[in-house]
């Protein structure tokens, strides 16, 4: 089984904000696949299917960012995932709207939701696929966090969960040096 966890805050009035960029990124993969994602599992939204010829579980914790450790470990748990079959979808301040990054690992670079993850796995060797919200050098990133895309953004990052997608289903196919090769352009 392939976890795949998008990152975000439960709630119609986070729906639309830039630190749901995880559950955007998973809503586009989940659409392509018709894989409703509707159940209650592990803390969090979920929904199973088969993606690039690999069983999926795709995860929308519902504790909010700073807790989305607890719905990581449990699936992995449950799962016995290996570390290298997740992948975390995650809002990324230090990436222009519009950019994605996918990477074996790497820092929580101040993110809540991965240091919650590294907590909980002890590790922070695990892959992550960022997408780009911009910063600007906004002195408060909560709020910022918490706001909407401006229409300029959101024309920037639609594609970009587009391309998020495409990775994601290449990482399923050819392994995350691939994905990487091919989507971090």
């Amino acid at each position: 089984m392939h976890l795949i966890i998008g990152l975000g805050n439960p709630g119609p009035e986070y729906a639309k904000t830039r630190h749901n960029a995880g559950f955007l990124a998973l809503d586009r993969l989940a659409q392509r696949h018709g894989i409703a994602i509707t159940q209650s599992k592990f803390h969090a939204l979920a929904g199973t299917g088969i993606i690039a010829n690999q069983k999926v579980l795709l995860l929308k914790p519902q504790t909010f960012m700073n807790r989305s450790g607890l719905t990581v470990g449990e699936a992995k748990a449950f799962y016995k995932t290996p570390i290298d079959n997740l992948v975390v979808l995650v809002d990324e301040l230090a990436l222009p709207a519009g950019n994605i990054r996918l990477r074996a690992g790497g820092s929580s670079n101040g993110h809540n939701g991965l240091k919650d993850i590294k907590r909980v796995l002890a590790t922070q060797a695990y892959p992550r696929l960022r997408i780009g919200i911009d910063d600007k050098g906004r002195a408060n990133q909560a709020d910022y966090v918490l706001s909407p895309f401006t229409d300029e953004q959101a024309a920037l990052v639609d594609p970009a969960l587009n391309r998020a997608a495409d990775a994601l289903e290449t990482w399923l196919a050819h392994g995350i040096d691939k994905a990487m090769s091919l989507h971090n352009a």
